[in-house]
């Protein structure tokens, strides 16, 4: 009963901070003129204000203070100068873009701090494709790489209004859920609090006129709170946790499946990237999300709404197989539901090759129908800031501009 009221606290606390706090951030990044301009492989069209994952930080920070006597190898405290890393170096790719390089350098050092922790040390698999035993060098390689990995597929799946909100908060309800049965309660009221700022910022995100993006300072913290989540879990003992619905050797498996969104995404899109001969970082609109989007014709809500449906039924699907079922034939299930995805989106042409040629198809039908249209006197002119308005209204913009500036302009589409 006191952690429910507990737990009922944090959430209510954690919300109402994030909510209330949000039109703050909004302000001031607008003042300050620190907004997210749009560019060709961008989902929106204005300026947005960014930054949204300041509110997630400091709501960490005070949950942190006051859930820390839960923790039983002090975790709090080392789970702060993490946190503080990731939203040090979110805050600076928002303001000036860094390298990956930098980037990976700060997660690394953030990282650190957890793995050197007694408590997320992973000792055995658990008979996890029979193995157990796991040497310490080899678990610090594996559980560094892993939550590198999750960090970077999750801030990755941020490209579109919701998206990030709704899958964050489906790993972080089926986290509460696993921590609470097996009575980790300080990492229970930490997902608590985590989806109680995801659902207070979700609002402000789907919004028309108090829009505002969690950028890479949210998406990082967020990240970087999920990876630690999932190390704790894969580091649970079978002698002590008994009251799950799943065999605990089947935990590698079942983490896979809360994390198969950015998973899936990040692997479908590096390997498309490396197909085409470019960096596995170089941005595109090849996406999962894109792909729901610019070919399917969905919007926003409904690309998030079915993503976050699709993670949260694969879930309950591996938790059910994952009670009964050996190893072997969950991983062979696991294979066989990638590989069928991937099917479904490389079907419909969206292939390596003919992916690049259906943009440029419908890049020159574009200018093939701006063509006709020049010949048919519907001439188009350039704006000042390069968009294209008819004839027509071309006096209005000449009139409220300079001679000077007025004769460079003049440029027939």
């Amino acid at each position: 009963m006191y952690f429910l009221e507990t737990a009922i606290l944090i959430f209510i606390g954690s919300f109402l901070l994030t909510y209330f706090t949000m039109p703050k951030i909004i302000w001031v990044v607008e003042r300050k003129r620190l907004m997210d301009s749009p560019d060709e492989r961008s989902s929106h069209s204005l300026k947005t204000p960014t930054m949204g994952g300041v509110a997630f930080f400091y709501t960490l920070i005070f949950a942190l203070f006051f859930i820390r006597g839960r923790d039983v190898f002090d975790e709090a405290m080392y789970l702060i100068p993490g946190i503080t890393i990731m939203f040090i170096i979110g805050l600076k790719d928002d303001l000036i873009v860094i390298t990956p390089g930098a980037k990976m350098l700060a997660q690394v050092a953030a990282i650190s701090f957890i793995l050197v922790n007694p408590s997320f040390t992973i000792h055995s698999l658990n008979g996890f494709l029979n193995i157990n035993e796991i040497p310490y060098y080899l678990y610090l390689t594996i559980g560094g790489f892993m939550m590198l990995t999750i960090i970077n597929s999750y801030n990755l799946i941020d490209g579109i209004d919701g998206l990030a909100s709704v899958v964050g908060m489906v790993i972080m309800v089926i986290y509460t859920t696993i921590f609470y049965l097996t009575e980790e309660y300080f990492f229970a009221l930490l997902s608590i609090t985590m989806n109680a700022s995801l659902m207070a910022f979700l609002g402000f995100n789907l919004s028309s006129d108090k829009k505002i993006f969690m950028g890479d300072t949210g998406s990082l913290i967020v990240g970087f709170t999920i990876s630690v989540l999932t190390l704790k879990f894969l580091a649970l003992r079978p002698v002590v946790y008994t009251d799950l619905p799943f065999l605990l050797e089947n935990a590698p498996l079942i983490a896979i499946s809360i994390l198969i969104v950015p998973l899936f995404d990040t692997a479908r899109v590096f390997a498309i990237r490396i197909a085409n001969k470019k960096g596995p970082f170089s941005p595109d609109r090849n996406h999962t999300h894109h792909v729901l989007i610019d070919y399917w014709g969905l919007s926003h809500k409904q690309a998030s709404f079915i993503i976050g449906c699709f993670n949260l039924l694969f879930v309950m699907l591996f938790i059910v197989l994952g009670s009964t079922a050996k190893n072997l034939g969950m991983v062979i299930m696991l294979v066989s539901v990638v590989i069928a995805l991937g099917y479904i989106f490389f079907k419909y042409n969206y292939n390596f090759a003919t992916l690049k040629q259906k943009i440029l198809l419908r890049r020159k039908v574009e200018r093939i129908k701006s063509r006709v249209e020049d010949k048919s006197g519907k001439k188009k002119k350039v704006k000042p800031n390069g968009s294209f308005v008819p004839s027509e209204n071309r006096k209005s913009i000449e009139e409220d501009q300079p001679l000077e500036s007025r004769k460079n302009e003049d440029i027939t589409y």
